[in-house]
Protein backbone atom coordinates (compact mmCIF):
# COMPACT_ATOMS: atom_id res chain seq x y z
CA UNK A 1 0.00 0.00 0.00
CA UNK A 2 1.19 3.51 -0.81
CA UNK A 3 -0.09 6.46 1.17
CA UNK A 4 -1.91 9.41 -0.35
CA UNK A 5 1.12 11.51 0.51
CA UNK A 6 3.31 9.20 -1.55
CA UNK A 7 0.88 9.33 -4.44
CA UNK A 8 0.96 13.11 -4.27
CA UNK A 9 4.74 13.09 -4.31
CA UNK A 10 4.72 10.76 -7.29
CA UNK A 11 2.41 13.07 -9.20
CA UNK A 12 4.70 15.98 -8.45
CA UNK A 13 7.97 14.22 -9.16
CA UNK A 14 8.09 11.73 -11.98
CA UNK A 15 5.50 13.27 -14.31
CA UNK A 16 7.12 16.66 -13.74
CA UNK A 17 9.96 15.74 -16.09
CA UNK A 18 7.44 14.85 -18.75
CA UNK A 19 5.81 18.24 -18.20
CA UNK A 20 9.24 19.86 -18.48
CA UNK A 21 9.65 18.22 -21.88
CA UNK A 22 6.27 19.57 -22.99
CA UNK A 23 7.12 23.05 -21.75
CA UNK A 24 10.53 23.02 -23.46
CA UNK A 25 9.03 21.84 -26.72
CA UNK A 26 6.30 24.49 -26.77
CA UNK A 27 7.09 27.51 -24.62
CA UNK A 28 10.51 28.56 -25.91
CA UNK A 29 9.91 27.71 -29.54
CA UNK A 30 7.27 28.53 -32.09
CA UNK A 31 5.82 26.05 -34.57
CA UNK A 32 5.37 28.20 -37.63
CA UNK A 33 4.28 25.26 -39.78
CA UNK A 34 0.84 24.69 -38.17
CA UNK A 35 -2.48 25.79 -39.59
CA UNK A 36 -2.68 28.48 -36.91
CA UNK A 37 0.23 30.18 -38.65
CA UNK A 38 -0.99 29.74 -42.21
CA UNK A 39 -0.95 33.46 -42.84
CA UNK A 40 2.61 33.82 -41.56
CA UNK A 41 3.68 30.87 -43.72
CA UNK A 42 2.21 32.50 -46.80
CA UNK A 43 4.31 35.58 -46.12
CA UNK A 44 7.36 33.65 -44.97
CA UNK A 45 11.00 34.03 -45.82
CA UNK A 46 13.30 31.16 -46.64
CA UNK A 47 16.74 30.49 -45.21
CA UNK A 48 19.14 27.82 -46.41
CA UNK A 49 22.18 26.61 -44.51
CA UNK A 50 25.16 25.03 -46.23
CA UNK A 51 27.70 23.89 -43.65
CA UNK A 52 31.00 22.48 -44.82
CA UNK A 53 34.18 21.07 -43.34
CA UNK A 54 37.66 22.32 -44.15
CA UNK A 55 37.78 20.16 -47.29
CA UNK A 56 34.45 21.51 -48.53
CA UNK A 57 32.37 18.41 -47.77
CA UNK A 58 28.92 18.67 -46.17
CA UNK A 59 29.22 18.48 -42.38
CA UNK A 60 26.47 17.39 -40.00
CA UNK A 61 25.95 19.95 -37.27
CA UNK A 62 23.50 21.63 -34.93
CA UNK A 63 21.71 24.88 -35.81
CA UNK A 64 20.49 27.22 -33.07
CA UNK A 65 18.20 29.88 -34.54
CA UNK A 66 16.36 32.56 -32.54
CA UNK A 67 14.20 35.49 -33.53
CA UNK A 68 14.27 38.96 -31.97
CA UNK A 69 12.11 37.72 -29.07
CA UNK A 70 14.45 34.83 -28.36
CA UNK A 71 12.08 32.19 -29.75
CA UNK A 72 13.25 29.36 -31.99
CA UNK A 73 11.16 28.52 -35.06
CA UNK A 74 10.42 24.81 -35.17
CA UNK A 75 10.84 22.70 -38.24
CA UNK A 76 9.36 19.31 -38.96
CA UNK A 77 11.82 18.64 -41.77
CA UNK A 78 14.77 18.10 -39.41
CA UNK A 79 15.13 16.65 -35.91
CA UNK A 80 14.21 19.56 -33.64
CA UNK A 81 14.48 19.96 -29.89
CA UNK A 82 13.90 23.00 -27.67
CA UNK A 83 15.94 25.68 -29.49
CA UNK A 84 17.85 23.84 -32.22
CA UNK A 85 17.67 21.37 -35.05
CA UNK A 86 20.28 19.12 -36.60
CA UNK A 87 21.03 18.48 -40.25
CA UNK A 88 23.55 16.65 -42.40
CA UNK A 89 25.11 19.92 -43.55
CA UNK A 90 22.29 21.17 -45.76
CA UNK A 91 18.98 22.56 -44.53
CA UNK A 92 16.27 24.84 -45.88
CA UNK A 93 13.41 26.12 -43.72
CA UNK A 94 10.64 28.68 -44.06
CA UNK A 95 10.31 31.22 -41.26
CA UNK A 96 8.45 34.50 -40.72
CA UNK A 97 10.30 37.63 -41.80
CA UNK A 98 12.28 39.41 -39.13
CA UNK A 99 15.58 39.55 -37.32
CA UNK A 100 17.40 36.34 -36.42
CA UNK A 101 20.58 35.16 -34.79
CA UNK A 102 22.07 31.78 -35.54
CA UNK A 103 24.79 29.65 -34.01
CA UNK A 104 26.29 26.56 -35.63
CA UNK A 105 27.94 23.94 -33.42
CA UNK A 106 29.33 20.42 -33.76
CA UNK A 107 30.48 19.59 -30.25
CA UNK A 108 33.41 21.00 -28.28
CA UNK A 109 36.12 19.86 -30.70
CA UNK A 110 34.84 22.25 -33.39
CA UNK A 111 34.84 26.03 -33.35
CA UNK A 112 31.32 27.41 -33.14
CA UNK A 113 30.23 29.93 -35.79
CA UNK A 114 27.43 32.46 -35.51
CA UNK A 115 25.85 35.44 -37.18
CA UNK A 116 22.70 37.51 -37.52
CA UNK A 117 20.47 38.51 -40.40
CA UNK A 118 17.23 40.29 -41.23
CA UNK A 119 14.79 38.68 -43.66
CA UNK A 120 11.98 40.40 -45.54
CA UNK A 121 8.75 38.66 -46.56
CA UNK A 122 9.39 36.44 -49.57
CA UNK A 123 13.16 36.81 -49.30
CA UNK A 124 15.45 33.83 -49.76
CA UNK A 125 18.84 33.79 -48.08
CA UNK A 126 21.64 31.25 -48.15
CA UNK A 127 24.15 30.93 -45.32
CA UNK A 128 27.36 29.15 -46.30
CA UNK A 129 29.76 28.55 -43.42
CA UNK A 130 32.72 26.34 -42.65
CA UNK A 131 33.20 24.65 -39.29
CA UNK A 132 36.83 24.02 -38.43
CA UNK A 133 38.35 21.73 -35.87
CA UNK A 134 40.01 23.12 -32.78
CA UNK A 135 41.35 19.66 -31.89
CA UNK A 136 40.87 16.01 -32.83
CA UNK A 137 40.88 14.09 -29.56
CA UNK A 138 40.54 10.69 -31.22
CA UNK A 139 44.09 11.21 -32.45
CA UNK A 140 45.14 11.26 -28.78
CA UNK A 141 43.09 8.17 -27.88
CA UNK A 142 40.08 9.95 -26.33
CA UNK A 143 36.52 8.91 -27.26
CA UNK A 144 33.37 10.68 -26.09
CA UNK A 145 29.95 9.51 -24.88
CA UNK A 146 26.64 10.97 -23.79
CA UNK A 147 25.13 8.38 -21.45
CA UNK A 148 21.67 9.92 -21.15
CA UNK A 149 19.68 10.45 -24.35
CA UNK A 150 15.88 10.54 -24.65
CA UNK A 151 15.63 11.13 -28.39
CA UNK A 152 13.98 8.84 -30.99
CA UNK A 153 16.28 5.92 -31.88
CA UNK A 154 15.72 6.49 -35.60
CA UNK A 155 17.36 9.94 -35.24
CA UNK A 156 20.37 8.87 -33.19
CA UNK A 157 22.90 8.55 -36.02
CA UNK A 158 22.35 12.11 -37.23
CA UNK A 159 22.19 13.42 -33.66
CA UNK A 160 25.54 11.83 -32.82
CA UNK A 161 27.17 13.00 -36.05
CA UNK A 162 25.96 16.54 -35.47
CA UNK A 163 27.77 16.61 -32.10
CA UNK A 164 30.74 14.45 -33.20
CA UNK A 165 29.93 11.89 -30.50
CA UNK A 166 31.45 8.40 -30.40
CA UNK A 167 29.05 6.58 -28.04
CA UNK A 168 25.37 7.26 -27.46
CA UNK A 169 23.06 5.64 -24.92
CA UNK A 170 19.38 5.96 -25.82
CA UNK A 171 17.00 5.50 -22.88
CA UNK A 172 14.07 3.38 -24.09
CA UNK A 173 12.67 2.14 -20.78
CA UNK A 174 11.99 4.58 -18.00
CA UNK A 175 9.55 4.23 -15.09
CA UNK A 176 6.08 3.56 -16.55
CA UNK A 177 7.32 3.71 -20.15
CA UNK A 178 8.96 0.86 -22.06
CA UNK A 179 9.48 1.69 -25.72
CA UNK A 180 11.99 -1.13 -26.10
CA UNK A 181 9.36 -3.76 -25.36
CA UNK A 182 9.21 -5.97 -22.31
CA UNK A 183 10.13 -9.18 -24.14
CA UNK A 184 12.43 -7.82 -26.82
CA UNK A 185 16.03 -9.04 -26.75
CA UNK A 186 18.49 -6.85 -28.65
CA UNK A 187 21.58 -8.62 -29.96
CA UNK A 188 24.06 -7.12 -30.45
CA UNK A 189 23.55 -4.41 -27.85
CA UNK A 190 25.82 -1.99 -29.75
CA UNK A 191 25.23 -0.77 -33.30
CA UNK A 192 28.36 0.49 -35.12
CA UNK A 193 28.42 3.18 -37.81
CA UNK A 194 30.87 5.69 -39.31
CA UNK A 195 33.83 3.44 -38.32
CA UNK A 196 34.18 5.00 -34.86
CA UNK A 197 30.64 5.49 -33.56
CA UNK A 198 28.37 3.15 -31.60
CA UNK A 199 24.91 3.53 -30.15
CA UNK A 200 22.66 1.38 -28.00
CA UNK A 201 18.89 1.56 -27.64
CA UNK A 202 18.65 -0.69 -24.58
CA UNK A 203 19.52 1.72 -21.75
CA UNK A 204 17.07 2.17 -18.89
CA UNK A 205 16.37 4.60 -16.06
CA UNK A 206 14.71 4.01 -12.69
CA UNK A 207 13.84 7.52 -11.49
CA UNK A 208 11.79 7.96 -8.35
CA UNK A 209 11.82 9.88 -5.07
CA UNK A 210 15.27 8.61 -4.15
CA UNK A 211 16.72 9.74 -7.47
CA UNK A 212 17.71 8.01 -10.70
CA UNK A 213 19.81 4.94 -11.48
CA UNK A 214 20.83 4.28 -15.08
CA UNK A 215 21.22 0.79 -16.59
CA UNK A 216 23.64 0.17 -19.47
CA UNK A 217 24.73 -2.85 -21.49
CA UNK A 218 21.60 -4.96 -21.03
CA UNK A 219 20.15 -6.76 -24.07
CA UNK A 220 16.69 -6.72 -22.48
CA UNK A 221 14.80 -4.39 -20.16
CA UNK A 222 13.62 -5.28 -16.68
CA UNK A 223 10.09 -4.53 -15.53
CA UNK A 224 10.06 -1.42 -13.34
CA UNK A 225 6.60 -0.27 -14.44
CA UNK A 226 4.91 -1.36 -11.20
CA UNK A 227 7.25 0.61 -8.94
CA UNK A 228 5.81 3.27 -6.65
CA UNK A 229 7.59 6.41 -5.52
CA UNK A 230 9.32 4.79 -2.51
CA UNK A 231 8.91 1.06 -3.04
CA UNK A 232 10.36 -1.30 -3.87
CA UNK A 233 13.89 -0.12 -3.19
CA UNK A 234 15.84 0.72 -6.37
CA UNK A 235 18.42 -1.79 -5.15
CA UNK A 236 15.87 -4.57 -5.59
CA UNK A 237 15.80 -3.76 -9.31
CA UNK A 238 19.60 -3.66 -9.35
CA UNK A 239 19.58 -7.22 -8.02
CA UNK A 240 17.15 -8.32 -10.75
CA UNK A 241 19.22 -6.60 -13.44
CA UNK A 242 22.40 -8.32 -12.27
CA UNK A 243 20.66 -11.68 -12.32
CA UNK A 244 19.68 -11.07 -15.94
CA UNK A 245 22.93 -9.40 -17.06
CA UNK A 246 25.79 -9.96 -14.57
CA UNK A 247 28.00 -7.29 -16.14
CA UNK A 248 25.29 -4.60 -16.31
CA UNK A 249 26.71 -1.12 -15.71
CA UNK A 250 24.87 0.88 -13.02
CA UNK A 251 25.31 4.65 -13.05
CA UNK A 252 24.15 7.13 -10.40
CA UNK A 253 22.66 9.88 -12.50
CA UNK A 254 23.41 12.77 -10.08
CA UNK A 255 25.37 13.01 -6.81
CA UNK A 256 22.69 14.90 -4.87
CA UNK A 257 19.86 12.36 -5.20
CA UNK A 258 18.53 11.30 -1.81
CA UNK A 259 19.44 7.62 -2.13
CA UNK A 260 23.07 8.21 -3.14
CA UNK A 261 24.63 7.13 0.20
CA UNK A 262 22.46 3.99 0.20
CA UNK A 263 23.50 3.16 -3.37
CA UNK A 264 27.17 3.78 -2.62
CA UNK A 265 26.99 1.53 0.43
CA UNK A 266 25.59 -1.30 -1.71
CA UNK A 267 28.86 -1.36 -3.69
CA UNK A 268 26.80 -2.21 -6.79
CA UNK A 269 27.27 1.06 -8.72
CA UNK A 270 30.00 1.84 -11.23
CA UNK A 271 29.97 5.59 -12.00
CA UNK A 272 28.30 8.84 -11.00
CA UNK A 273 27.10 11.80 -13.09
CA UNK A 274 29.40 14.73 -12.39
CA UNK A 275 28.47 16.49 -15.66
CA UNK A 276 24.72 15.97 -15.46
CA UNK A 277 21.54 17.36 -16.93
CA UNK A 278 21.04 20.06 -14.30
CA UNK A 279 23.80 21.78 -16.28
CA UNK A 280 22.16 22.81 -19.54
CA UNK A 281 23.50 24.39 -22.71
CA UNK A 282 22.24 27.88 -21.90
CA UNK A 283 21.05 27.76 -18.29
CA UNK A 284 21.11 25.90 -14.98
CA UNK A 285 18.41 24.18 -13.03
CA UNK A 286 19.05 26.23 -9.95
CA UNK A 287 17.77 23.89 -7.24
CA UNK A 288 18.16 20.17 -6.55
CA UNK A 289 14.62 19.25 -7.68
CA UNK A 290 13.63 16.45 -5.28
CA UNK A 291 17.24 15.75 -4.27
CA UNK A 292 19.14 16.75 -1.13
CA UNK A 293 19.09 20.56 -1.09
CA UNK A 294 22.23 22.62 -0.72
CA UNK A 295 22.72 25.70 1.43
CA UNK A 296 21.84 28.26 -1.22
CA UNK A 297 23.22 31.10 0.89
CA UNK A 298 26.66 29.53 0.76
CA UNK A 299 26.23 28.25 -2.82
CA UNK A 300 23.91 30.76 -4.51
CA UNK A 301 22.17 30.41 -7.86
CA UNK A 302 22.67 30.15 -10.71
CA UNK A 303 25.91 28.16 -10.36
CA UNK A 304 25.47 26.81 -6.83
CA UNK A 305 24.08 23.46 -7.93
CA UNK A 306 27.20 22.83 -10.01
CA UNK A 307 29.46 23.48 -7.03
CA UNK A 308 27.23 21.34 -4.79
CA UNK A 309 27.49 18.48 -7.28
CA UNK A 310 31.27 18.68 -7.13
CA UNK A 311 31.38 18.96 -3.34
CA UNK A 312 29.36 15.78 -2.93
CA UNK A 313 31.61 13.92 -5.38
CA UNK A 314 34.63 15.05 -3.38
CA UNK A 315 33.01 13.74 -0.18
CA UNK A 316 32.59 10.38 -1.93
CA UNK A 317 36.27 10.28 -2.87
CA UNK A 318 37.21 11.44 0.63
CA UNK A 319 35.36 8.40 1.98
CA UNK A 320 37.81 6.08 0.25
CA UNK A 321 35.37 5.15 -2.51
CA UNK A 322 36.97 5.03 -5.93
CA UNK A 323 34.29 5.71 -8.51
CA UNK A 324 34.74 7.48 -11.88
CA UNK A 325 32.67 10.46 -13.00
CA UNK A 326 30.20 10.12 -15.87
CA UNK A 327 28.12 12.51 -17.96
CA UNK A 328 24.73 12.79 -19.62
CA UNK A 329 22.49 15.49 -21.09
CA UNK A 330 18.95 14.00 -21.01
CA UNK A 331 18.26 15.60 -24.39
CA UNK A 332 14.65 14.92 -25.28
CA UNK A 333 13.45 15.59 -21.73
CA UNK A 334 15.64 18.49 -20.66
CA UNK A 335 16.73 21.29 -23.00
CA UNK A 336 20.35 20.46 -23.86
CA UNK A 337 21.39 19.00 -27.20
CA UNK A 338 22.75 15.48 -27.50
CA UNK A 339 26.40 15.42 -26.47
CA UNK A 340 26.41 18.64 -24.45
CA UNK A 341 27.43 16.82 -21.26
CA UNK A 342 29.91 14.13 -22.23
CA UNK A 343 32.57 11.87 -20.79
CA UNK A 344 35.79 11.20 -22.69
CA UNK A 345 37.59 7.91 -22.08
CA UNK A 346 41.12 7.05 -23.12
CA UNK A 347 41.28 3.84 -25.16
CA UNK A 348 44.77 2.60 -26.00
CA UNK A 349 43.65 -0.46 -27.93
CA UNK A 350 41.40 -0.41 -31.01
CA UNK A 351 38.26 1.46 -30.08
CA UNK A 352 35.11 -0.55 -29.42
CA UNK A 353 32.48 -0.40 -26.65
CA UNK A 354 33.97 -3.00 -24.30
CA UNK A 355 37.35 -1.25 -24.38
CA UNK A 356 35.63 2.09 -23.74
CA UNK A 357 33.69 0.80 -20.72
CA UNK A 358 36.82 -0.87 -19.34
CA UNK A 359 38.58 2.48 -19.62
CA UNK A 360 35.76 4.26 -17.81
CA UNK A 361 35.82 1.62 -15.08
CA UNK A 362 39.55 2.23 -14.67
CA UNK A 363 38.88 5.98 -14.35
CA UNK A 364 40.84 6.94 -17.49
CA UNK A 365 38.44 9.76 -18.22
CA UNK A 366 37.44 13.37 -18.04
CA UNK A 367 33.95 14.88 -18.12
CA UNK A 368 33.00 18.13 -19.78
CA UNK A 369 30.30 20.37 -21.17
CA UNK A 370 32.80 22.73 -22.77
CA UNK A 371 36.55 22.72 -22.08
CA UNK A 372 38.65 19.77 -23.24
CA UNK A 373 41.13 18.68 -20.57
CA UNK A 374 43.77 16.21 -21.72
CA UNK A 375 45.90 15.72 -18.62
CA UNK A 376 48.62 13.49 -17.23
CA UNK A 377 50.21 13.44 -13.79
CA UNK A 378 53.76 12.10 -13.57
CA UNK A 379 53.13 10.73 -17.05
CA UNK A 380 50.05 8.77 -15.93
CA UNK A 381 46.41 9.03 -16.96
CA UNK A 382 43.51 9.78 -14.60
CA UNK A 383 42.52 6.70 -12.64
CA UNK A 384 46.14 5.78 -12.02
CA UNK A 385 47.49 5.14 -8.54
CA UNK A 386 50.69 7.04 -7.79
CA UNK A 387 52.87 5.74 -4.99
CA UNK A 388 55.29 7.48 -2.67
CA UNK A 389 56.97 6.31 0.54
CA UNK A 390 57.57 9.92 1.59
CA UNK A 391 55.19 12.11 3.59
CA UNK A 392 54.38 14.12 0.47
CA UNK A 393 54.58 13.52 -3.26
CA UNK A 394 55.81 15.88 -5.95
CA UNK A 395 53.49 15.77 -8.95
CA UNK A 396 54.34 17.01 -12.44
CA UNK A 397 51.25 17.93 -14.44
CA UNK A 398 51.10 18.07 -18.24
CA UNK A 399 47.86 19.69 -19.38
CA UNK A 400 46.54 20.28 -22.89
CA UNK A 401 43.48 22.54 -22.57
CA UNK A 402 41.23 23.51 -25.47
CA UNK A 403 38.28 25.80 -24.79
CA UNK A 404 35.98 28.21 -26.59
CA UNK A 405 34.92 29.83 -23.32
CA UNK A 406 37.31 31.67 -21.07
CA UNK A 407 38.77 29.57 -18.25
CA UNK A 408 40.34 31.91 -15.69
CA UNK A 409 42.42 29.16 -14.07
CA UNK A 410 43.10 25.45 -13.91
CA UNK A 411 42.71 24.12 -10.37
CA UNK A 412 44.03 21.04 -8.60
CA UNK A 413 41.64 19.66 -5.98
CA UNK A 414 43.28 17.30 -3.48
CA UNK A 415 41.34 15.48 -0.76
CA UNK A 416 38.48 17.92 -1.28
CA UNK A 417 40.46 21.18 -1.20
CA UNK A 418 41.98 23.39 -3.90
CA UNK A 419 45.73 23.13 -3.36
CA UNK A 420 47.13 24.50 -6.62
CA UNK A 421 45.92 27.11 -9.11
CA UNK A 422 47.36 28.04 -12.50
CA UNK A 423 46.01 31.34 -13.93
CA UNK A 424 45.39 31.17 -17.67
CA UNK A 425 45.41 33.50 -20.63
CA UNK A 426 42.52 34.05 -23.00
CA UNK A 427 43.51 31.50 -25.62
CA UNK A 428 41.73 28.69 -27.41
CA UNK A 429 44.43 26.12 -26.74
CA UNK A 430 47.09 26.13 -24.06
CA UNK A 431 49.65 23.58 -23.00
CA UNK A 432 50.55 23.86 -19.34
CA UNK A 433 53.34 22.26 -17.38
CA UNK A 434 53.18 22.76 -13.65
CA UNK A 435 53.98 20.94 -10.45
CA UNK A 436 52.72 20.76 -6.89
CA UNK A 437 53.12 18.76 -3.71
CA UNK A 438 50.32 16.72 -2.21
CA UNK A 439 49.95 14.29 0.71
CA UNK A 440 51.20 10.79 -0.05
CA UNK A 441 47.77 9.28 0.62
CA UNK A 442 44.48 10.38 -0.92
CA UNK A 443 43.44 11.65 -4.32
CA UNK A 444 43.53 14.68 -6.58
CA UNK A 445 41.93 15.80 -9.82
CA UNK A 446 42.28 18.69 -12.23
CA UNK A 447 39.37 20.91 -13.17
CA UNK A 448 38.71 23.91 -15.42
CA UNK A 449 35.62 26.04 -14.75
CA UNK A 450 34.68 28.68 -17.32
CA UNK A 451 33.42 32.17 -16.53
CA UNK A 452 30.03 31.50 -18.16
CA UNK A 453 27.55 33.50 -16.03
CA UNK A 454 24.43 31.41 -16.63
CA UNK A 455 25.47 27.77 -16.55
CA UNK A 456 28.12 25.64 -14.86
CA UNK A 457 30.38 25.01 -17.85
CA UNK A 458 33.46 23.07 -16.84
CA UNK A 459 35.72 20.08 -17.30
CA UNK A 460 37.12 17.73 -14.69
CA UNK A 461 39.49 14.83 -14.94
CA UNK A 462 38.70 11.64 -13.17
CA UNK A 463 40.64 11.35 -9.91
CA UNK A 464 44.27 10.32 -9.65
CA UNK A 465 44.93 8.28 -6.52
CA UNK A 466 47.95 8.63 -4.25
CA UNK A 467 48.83 5.79 -1.90
CA UNK A 468 51.68 5.43 0.57
CA UNK A 469 52.68 1.73 0.61
CA UNK A 470 52.63 1.54 4.41
CA UNK A 471 49.45 3.52 5.09
CA UNK A 472 45.75 2.66 4.82
CA UNK A 473 43.53 4.30 2.23
CA UNK A 474 42.60 7.91 2.97
CA UNK A 475 39.19 8.26 4.66
CA UNK A 476 37.95 11.59 5.99
CA UNK A 477 35.94 11.46 9.20
CA UNK A 478 33.98 14.56 8.18
CA UNK A 479 33.01 13.04 4.83
CA UNK A 480 31.98 9.72 6.38
CA UNK A 481 29.84 11.62 8.89
CA UNK A 482 28.38 13.70 6.06
CA UNK A 483 26.96 10.53 4.51
CA UNK A 484 26.05 8.87 7.82
CA UNK A 485 23.91 11.91 8.67
CA UNK A 486 22.47 11.87 5.16
CA UNK A 487 21.37 8.23 5.57
CA UNK A 488 19.64 9.09 8.85
CA UNK A 489 17.80 11.96 7.21
CA UNK A 490 16.76 9.84 4.25
CA UNK A 491 15.60 7.01 6.51
CA UNK A 492 13.34 9.40 8.41
CA UNK A 493 11.80 10.61 5.14
CA UNK A 494 11.09 7.08 3.91
CA UNK A 495 9.69 6.04 7.30
CA UNK A 496 7.27 8.95 7.21
CA UNK A 497 6.26 8.27 3.61
CA UNK A 498 5.49 4.54 3.87
CA UNK A 499 2.55 3.52 6.08
CA UNK A 500 2.63 -0.12 5.04
CA UNK A 501 4.92 -1.74 7.61
CA UNK A 502 5.94 -4.66 5.40
CA UNK A 503 6.86 -2.43 2.46
CA UNK A 504 8.66 -0.03 4.78
CA UNK A 505 10.74 -2.81 6.32
CA UNK A 506 11.68 -4.15 2.88
CA UNK A 507 12.97 -0.75 1.82
CA UNK A 508 14.67 0.12 5.10
CA UNK A 509 16.73 -3.06 5.18
CA UNK A 510 18.99 -1.34 2.62
CA UNK A 511 19.14 1.74 4.83
CA UNK A 512 20.25 -0.41 7.74
CA UNK A 513 23.09 -1.83 5.68
CA UNK A 514 24.04 1.68 4.59
CA UNK A 515 24.03 2.87 8.19
CA UNK A 516 26.47 0.09 9.09
CA UNK A 517 28.62 0.82 6.03
CA UNK A 518 29.06 4.48 6.90
CA UNK A 519 29.61 3.72 10.57
CA UNK A 520 32.44 1.42 9.52
CA UNK A 521 33.85 4.26 7.43
CA UNK A 522 33.76 6.51 10.48
CA UNK A 523 35.58 3.88 12.52
CA UNK A 524 38.23 3.44 9.82
CA UNK A 525 38.76 7.18 9.26
CA UNK A 526 42.39 8.23 8.90
CA UNK A 527 41.93 12.00 8.74
CA UNK A 528 39.63 14.72 9.97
Amino acid sequence: MVTDACRNVRRKVVPSLVMMAIVYATTDSTDYSTAAHAEETARSARISFRIRDEQGAALACRVHLRDAKGKSPQTKKYPFWYDHFVCNGTATIEIPPGEYRYLLERGPEYRRVGGHLTLAAGEQRQIVRTLTRAIQLREFGWYSADLHIHRPPEQIKLLMRSSDLDIGQVITWWNKTNRLGADRVVDPVWVPFDKHRYYSITAGEDERNGGALMYYGMPQSIDITTAESESPSPLDFVRIAKQQTPDVWIDIEKPFWWDVPIWLASEQVHSIGLANNHMCWGRMFEDEAWGKPRDDQRLPAPLGNGHWTQEIYYHILNSGIRIPPSAGSASGVLPSPVGYNRVYVFVAQPFEPDAWWNGLGAGRCFVTNGPLLNCRANGQLPGSELSSDEATMNVELDIDLTTQDYVPAVEVVCNGKIIHTVPLERAERQTIQTHFECPSTGWFLVRAITDHPDTFRFASTGPFYVQHPDQPRYISRASAKFFADWVAERTARVTAALDDGELRDQVLVHHGRAREFWQNKLTAATAD
